[in-house]
């Protein structure tokens, strides 16, 4: 390719990605606000169950496809459009097979259904099939944008999500029932599905093979490995919801799942920096500079520690007017267990999981993630029969200064960069001091001067005195 066509291809890029972060940042903006509209329809127990339901869902998410949608992105693009069809055929059975099973776990019908999805049993086999139908349709997440038709992956997307939003909340809205809530969301997952077998429809048909045991161990093989591993991670995120879900009441575990829903602010600041660094750091490791790599990540790191760092600490001094504010004053419990969060998130500034990717770690992540959750689970319960709602979120929070200590050892074993080489260390502990001394001035402004303000005022309030305090000696570094 000469400069003129490379520039037009990387134009197209930047485009396509532009294109599909504004459709996810769409669909992510619809999933934080409809809780919002929830909470104001619906009694507590009630909103409990529709929390419970998606906990379950998103568990059974992190299982059943296995990676094998996302999987596609390395058959299809290599492959004519007789083997692309066989992949697809065969991806559309595997998780429409896995799909039945998940529904099987989750229905009245299964003898060990476990203690905490009971609440859900009373709606019979509306979330059989809410499950079963959500796992098949997962496919149309992935296959338009793995085919570069990113138009239609953006129509479906967005189709889907206002459908959800706009039925689940007018049902609510309108009757406050659980039942009929359900109701709607089969009806948006039917949608779904029909979007997904239209598409295959009309750009692969039917034809037979659908499947061949050869090509499908093949396929199996090379999923299994990075599905597992996605999949215990995601487990890791979920397991102090579970326990809080198993030892407190439908409406402690509604604040529950509030406060974790702090953990998607973090992975937009998160993925919008690493996005950024990620081509740049992969070309310096397939140079053999490893060193340059981890420098390039510590850059990185130190970015998202400047903005998200003061983020975190305003959410922290601010929690009980925040979740008051947006989710009513019955779900305050939530703020303490944010708060327990935010102890943990701050973690999370320091970012190695594209440094494991690039350094080949897939099978050590693995191992890594089932032994952090296999310690996350007990300590959560311990914490929640000890110290209540905020003491099961302890697994969680344990769990990624483990990670990261174990992470920073493993990394400094492989490239030869030690530690205290790893991370412009210097750097985050100014930004932490910065951000813990703003956040107390704010609080201590606020507790004096705003006592009896409305949350708005208040948090408006607190949002200014940090920016004065921590953007002067901050942001001007990196202008």
């Amino acid at each position: 390719m000469n400069a003129a066509a490379k520039a037009i291809a990387a134009q197209g890029l930047a485009r396509r990605a532009v294109s599909l972060g504004a459709v996810k940042a769409f669909d992510q903006a619809l999933q934080f606000l409809l809780p919002v509209v929830l909470v104001r329809c619906l009694d507590a127990h009630t909103f409990g169950e529709y929390r419970l339901l998606w906990l379950a869902v998103g568990t059974v998410m992190a299982l059943a496809p296995l990676s094998m949608p996302g999987a596609l992105y390395y058959f299809l693009p290599r492959s004519d459009a007789p083997a692309r069809r066989l992949y697809i055929h065969q991806t559309l059975a595997f998780v429409a097979c896995t799909g039945v099973i998940s529904a099987l776990i989750v229905s009245p019908l299964n003898p060990w259904l476990p203690s905490t999805l009971h609440p859900l049993a009373q709606y019979g086999a509306l979330v059989p099939a809410f499950v079963a139908l959500w796992v098949t349709s997962c496919l149309l997440d992935f296959l338009p944008t793995i085919e570069e038709r990113i138009p239609l992956q953006a129509f479906a997307t967005i189709s889907v999500a206002l459908a959800r939003a706009a039925l689940v909340a007018g049902g609510a809205w309108l009757t406050a029932d659980m039942g009929i809530i359900l109701w709607l969301l089969l009806a948006t997952v039917l949608l779904k599905l029909a979007l997904l077998l239209g598409y295959i429809g009309r750009f692969h048909g039917w034809s037979r093979p659908w499947f061949k045991a050869g090509v499908f161990a093949g396929q199996f093989r090379y999923t299994a490995p990075f599905g597992l591993s996605s999949a215990c991670y995601v487990l890791r995120s979920q397991a102090d919801q579970w326990v809080a879900a198993t030892l407190f009441t439908l409406h402690s575990f509604a604040s529950f799942s509030i406060a974790a829903i702090l953990g998607q602010v973090v992975n937009i600041f998160r993925q919008s920096v690493l996005e950024a660094f990620m081509p740049s750091m992969s070309r310096l490791e397939a140079a053999g500079e490893a060193r340059s790599m981890m420098e390039m990540n510590a850059r990185a790191n130190v970015l998202v520690a400047m903005l998200l760092l003061p983020l975190l600490g305003f959410m922290f001094a601010f929690a009980a007017d925040i979740v008051s504010l947006v989710y009513t004053a019955s779900y305050v419990d939530a703020a303490t267990v944010m708060r327990v969060y935010i102890m943990g998130l701050a973690a999370l500034v320091v970012e190695l999981s594209t440094v494991l990717q690039l350094l080949r770690q897939g099978m050590f992540n693995l191992r890594l993630n089932i032994i952090v959750l296999a310690v996350s689970v007990p300590l959560s319960y311990y914490g929640g029969v000890h110290l209540g709602l905020a003491g099961a979120a302890a697994g969680s929070v344990s769990a990624l200064y483990l990670d990261r200590t174990i992470v920073l050892r493993r990394i400094a074993a492989i490239s030869g960069v030690p530690v205290r080489a790893q991370q412009h260390w210097r750097s985050l502990a100014r930004h932490l001091l910065w951000t813990a001394a703003a956040t107390a001035a704010a609080w201590l402004v606020v507790r004096w001067l705003f006592a009896g303000s409305p949350h708005i005022v208040r948090l408006a309030a607190g949002a200014v005195v940090i920016a004065l305090i921590y953007a002067p000696f901050n942001l001007r570094r990196h202008a």
